[in-house]
């Protein structure tokens, strides 16, 4: 059988997909229900994210904030999803107990303001207060720290330093 995601042939497993309908899954390989799988993989995402499946749509769109890498994220700013899918995919069944300096909600993807300048270590530069961090990734085991790009550098922010746009 074809997987619908990365079009490779290989024996399919039904995935469920959470935070929607109660019954709501993809049938998919094992690769790509694998959090591990190389981005590379997923290459052929490129053509299968426009599929006309909600469920198919909104694990694509899980997978490709994931991946994090230019491709991914380019793709993913692609990727339209009517108002209720993309609820959906934003819906995550873990909640993160990340929140801002106002002690506001972030999640995944979100966009911070810094709110004081930061030295970044070993980049040699100045965040400086205002500056916007789009497309934000959380630290799965501290919820004191985020990710995002800065003068194009991938750096290590602290949520106290930043608040929610």
């Amino acid at each position: 059988m074809i997987c619908p995601l990365c079009t490779t042939d290989a024996p399919l497993t039904d995935t469920p997909v959470t935070g929607g309908p109660a019954d709501a899954s993809v049938t998919i390989c094992a690769p790509c229900a694998d959090p591990q799988t190389p981005p590379d993989h997923f290459r052929a995402i490129a053509s299968t994210m426009w599929s006309e499946d909600a469920a198919l749509q909104v694990f694509a769109m899980r997978t490709l904030k994931r991946l994090d890498t230019d491709w991914s994220r380019d793709l993913a700013e692609q990727l339209y999803l009517d108002d209720e899918t993309q609820a959906w995919a934003d819906n995550q069944a873990a909640a993160s107990n990340h929140k801002d300096s106002n002690g506001v909600p972030l999640s995944a993807g979100d966009t911070v303001v810094l709110i004081k300048d930061l030295q970044v270590k070993g980049a040699g530069f100045t965040a400086k207060r205002g500056t916007a961090v789009h497309r934000i990734t959380l630290v799965p085991d501290n919820d004191a720290h985020i990710e995002g790009r800065v003068e194009g550098q991938r750096i290590v922010i602290l949520t106290e330093f930043v608040k929610k746009r």
